[in-house]
């Protein structure tokens, strides 16, 4: 197992805020070592003004130190700048992300507001605004290069799976990755029929770490695929926890398994789908209604559910997590969002389409590491893009010391207090 790499986006894998505190850290220092430079020249000049009958150099060696001392303060300067330089890079990339982002929307006013910032920081610092257009050029030229690689290298097993997964492949470096605030799937799905898998349980509890919540994901052998929580709060209003499994069919001949490749390519093109239509047929069966603050989890095709149910399902969803997904959605800054890649996974490299600028509220990461960097007979199963190695993944997050999982605990611990808690797993077939 690799260590996991988490970053805020695509070209953005800083916090700009970060930078700038550290600029203002070296600026305080340097300024705090010219002090004393100045300090030390004084006191050079004042002994250089005394009669020094030992004749030790005592001026000299003190100029030599508040030399030393300028030096430095130098480099803190130079530091200082460089940390400043990089910080308005990248706040041109996650502007001009998020100008696109309003303008695909049909948001001028957002548009104009953005174009009159982009001026600014263009006229106070040009040499920024290119560095920023060369470093999106490098993300197009890596989004091409990604979902190339395991295409060329023979990494994809030979069957209707890796057929897809071409075609699909064949729309990344359209963007097709991306989706976009405001856009909706297009079109309509075929009839699909929900029904409950077992009875309800009413002694469920709120999965305590990210790798619990996708142990929650219906592993599919008793026909669930999709796990429902109607979280009951003291103060009379409801909260959803939805878990949507990835795909359970290699057919693309629209059979009676809505989570098969048929829905996966449709979802991938931008279409409704049977799975689709599904997760949201088994989300109202269980209460949730338009506003209710929702918690969506899904890995595979599951995550491109989860995207579109974050996206256009009309909830207030407070964390969009998926593992393993061929989209991105660009959340909005009211929704915490966790992406958990592997880098060996050509199902999620299909996601490199996406935005290169960050998404969701304060604390989203896109999480990566090499699941699997032995070559071996597993590489036939698609190992690394098993819901299995992604709970790994995710159970590195859990332990990160790093202090934005800190702030999707509390995201997760939201749904501590509630009063009680029912648990659903539906199946569906299409048709009927």
């Amino acid at each position: 197992m690799s260590g996991i790499d988490i970053r805020g986006g695509g070209v953005v894998a800083v916090d700009t805020d970060a930078l700038r505190a550290a600029a203002d850290r070296y600026a305080s220092e340097r300024a705090e070592l010219d002090d004393v430079c100045r300090r030390l020249r004084l006191e050079a000049a004042r002994l250089s003004d005394l009669v020094d009958p030992t004749g030790d150099g005592a001026p000299g060696r003190v100029a030599l130190i508040a030399d030393h001392i300028d030096g430095v303060a130098a480099r803190a300067a130079g530091l200082e700048r460089r940390l400043r330089s990089l910080a308005a890079v990248y706040e041109f990339v996650e502007l001009r992300a998020a100008r696109a982002a309003a303008a695909a929307a049909g948001d001028e006013a957002v548009v104009e507001r953005l174009d009159r910032t982009l001026d600014r920081l263009q006229h106070d610092d040009p040499l920024a605004g290119i560095a920023a257009a060369e470093l999106e050029v490098a993300w197009d030229v890596r989004v091409l290069t990604t979902v190339a690689g395991p295409v060329t290298s023979g990494a994809l097993p030979a069957d209707a799976q890796a057929t897809s997964i071409l075609l699909m492949a064949s729309l990344a470096g359209l963007g097709a990755g991306r989706v976009r605030h405001g856009e909706r799937l297009r079109g309509s799905a075929e009839p699909v029929v929900v029904a409950p898998v077992g009875a309800v349980r009413r002694e469920g509890a709120p999965p305590r770490s990210l790798a619990a919540a996708l142990r929650r994901i219906p592993p599919g052998a008793d026909g669930a695929r999709v796990r429902v929580e109607r979280y009951a709060m003291p103060d009379g209003s409801r909260r959803f926890a939805v878990y949507v499994a990835g795909t359970r069919s290699g057919s693309i001949d629209g059979g009676a398994e809505p989570w098969d490749m048929r829905s996966n390519l449709q979802l991938y093109a931008g279409e409704r789908s049977s799975s689709y239509d599904a997760t949201l047929a088994a989300l109202r069966d269980a209460g949730a209604r338009p506003g209710d603050a929702a918690y969506v989890f899904g890995h595979s095709q599951g995550g491109m559910i989860a995207d579109r149910v974050a996206m256009e399902g009309g909830f207030d969803t407070r964390l969009l997590v998926t593992a393993g997904s061929p989209t991105e959605a660009q959340a909005g800054p009211d929704t915490v969002s966790v992406q958990l890649r592997h880098r060996d996974d050509p199902v999620a490299a299909l996601a490199v389409g996406a935005s290169p600028g960050t998404v969701g509220a304060p604390g989203s990461v896109i999480v990566e590491r090499l699941a699997d960097p032995l070559l071996g007979p597993q590489d036939l199963t698609l190992a690394p893009h098993h819901l299995d190695a992604y709970i790994d993944t995710a159970r590195e997050l859990d332990g990160s010391p790093d202090p934005r999982v800190a702030g999707l605990t509390r995201v997760l611990g939201e749904l501590d207090a509630a009063a009680s808690v029912e648990v659903t797993e539906y199946g569906a077939v299409r048709g009927g």
